[in-house]
């Protein structure tokens, strides 16, 4: 009985600490956001009834990232408001997040509780500069009014595949349409300028003296700043009159699917046409624990056709509805839609493969279970493979590599979504658990690298990395008191 009571003390007193602990935190940051609302004006500095704020707070895609609410919001209109505040939160240790897009699965990676928030709505800029043949980006700026505004010009930036989608992609690389021909989309990098942990503003390229922090930020994630521009090799896709692309959409009956994983494999080992492109997703939706199984087939080829010898076998797979044709650039990527619907809490896994057929069956097989398992708790889940090629790989390491950096051979990055009933706001252990067997189910093939903007917050990505000894190397250079793992949620593994 003693020995339980004095247990009942520790735990009191422990938990007693802990509360202490989150109220000076809280007041610390209180404390900061004020002194920075004196400097920088209640426009750019937001506390909660700010006229912005709660819209902000509430912005995130997944809806476990939309329920938190920031001590104060910052608002930047320029660089050195971002450096005004960073230097302030390093000066008082105080946590923190950073939105642009606001389309992460991975919860508490772009928002917080207390704390303070970057918010990039207002910096959301593009310009194209003919002379250069390069597109300049500020940080909030959303794929699809990137590409809707620079279309008349006939150039676009190489980004995501949904229009939703923000600039956090590219610091996770980034998987497009045209990947084939230019590589991950952080490979168009040109210049950029970065905000460090400390407040100092610097300009990194592939050829100064930050060009290890240019390559980290090829994958990096939020681990090495906060980007403020970002200058990318412009690619010349043409008006939406010009029509690119080949291709669009296909939907496939579940009794397709076996047909599907069969084309799949095949297409991920044997294709090298850095002018063709898929995305297999293998989808289900769900309603009152009913499941009903559909499968998405998005492909293109940069002509006037769908050469039989690539994408025959998709096509000829029995399929409820098809949409394929002539197709701009711009139309492509609005194939899937924009990607933008909220309300629901998101989680992703992800893993990667180049082996045989047994081993997408068994990802399909697994999906299947897990979807069974916990269908009263879902409302959708994905099973996808996107292929990608020698080309890309090659891409990227001709315009002096990424710090991925992939083993030279073809390969599919998989994705798992899940996608929560409306209105929940968290998991319970039972779906974690289940969540977490699967993907432990679907072990990556030896060598290859998961992808970041695709996993688990578990998951240790940066440690699949070939150049992951640099990755860490480069993170003690630009943040040696490892400040950023210690105040703002991101990967793991530095």
């Amino acid at each position: 009985m003693r020995l339980k009571n004095a247990f009942v003390v520790v735990v009191a007193a422990i938990s007693s600490a802990f509360a202490q602990q989150q109220t000076n935190s809280s007041a610390s940051s209180l404390r900061t956001c004020t002194i920075l609302q004196t400097r920088l004006g209640s426009e750019v500095i937001q506390f909660p009834g700010g006229p912005e704020y709660l819209a902000s707070a509430s912005n995130a895609w997944s809806l476990f990232n939309a329920e938190s609410l920031p001590t104060c919001i910052v608002f930047p209109r320029e660089t050195v408001h971002v450096q005004v505040a960073m230097a302030a939160i390093f000066r008082d240790k105080i946590h923190y997040a950073v939105q642009a897009g606001g389309h992460s699965a991975m919860t508490g990676w772009n928002t917080l509780q207390d704390g303070i928030l970057f918010f990039f709505s207002h910096m959301q800029n593009v310009t194209y500069d003919a002379v250069k043949d390069t597109i300049t980006l500020q940080p909030g700026i959303h794929w699809g009014d990137a590409l809707t505004q620079l279309q008349p010009l006939g150039v676009a930036p190489m980004g995501g595949r949904l229009g939703d989608i923000g600039t956090g992609l590219l610091l996770g690389g980034g998987l497009n349409y045209l990947s084939g021909i230019h590589g991950f989309s952080s490979d168009s990098y040109v210049e950029l300028d970065v905000v460090l942990v400390t407040g100092k503003l610097v300009t990194a390229t592939a050829t100064n003296e930050h060009a290890d922090l240019f390559r980290a930020l090829k994958g990096g994630a939020n681990r090495f700043g906060i980007v403020t521009r970002y200058e990318v090799q412009a690619v010349h896709t043409g008006t939406n009159d010009d029509k690119i692309l080949f291709g669009g959409l296909i939907l496939y009956p579940n009794s397709s699917a076996e047909a599907l994983i069969q084309a799949t494999q095949k297409y991920v080992s044997t294709i090298n046409d850095p002018r063709a492109s898929i995305l297999m997703a293998f989808s289900a939706t769900l309603n009152n624990s009913v499941i009903s199984p559909s499968h998405i087939l998005t492909l293109f080829y940069n002509g006037t056709s769908l050469p039989q010898n690539i994408f025959g076998d998709f096509l000829s797979i029995p399929s409820t509805f098809t949409q394929v044709g002539a197709m701009s650039y711009v139309e492509a990527n609005n194939i899937l839609g924009s990607g933008g619907t909220r309300g629901f809490g998101q989680l992703f896994g992800a893993s990667a493969f180049n082996g045989s057929v047994d081993q997408y069956m068994n990802a399909f097989s697994q999906w299947n279970k897990y979807t069974s398992t916990i269908a009263g708790a879902l409302s959708g889940t994905v099973l996808a493979f996107t292929p990608i090629q020698q080309s890309q790989i090659a891409a990227g390491r001709a315009r002096g590599f990424n710090i991925m950096d992939p083993p030279l051979t073809n390969y599919a990055a998989v994705q798992i979504q899940s996608q929560f009933a409306p209105g929940l706001l968290d998991t319970s252990p039972a779906v974690e658990a289940a969540r977490q067997t699967f993907l432990s189910s679907i072990p990556r093939s030896p060598g290859l690298p998961l992808y970041i903007n695709e996993c688990d917050a578990g998951q240790n990505v940066f440690s699949t990395y070939t150049r992951y000894d640099e990755l860490r190397n480069t993170y003690a250079k630009y943040d040696p008191t490892r400040f950023n793992v210690r105040f703002t949620q991101g990967p793991i593994g530095l």
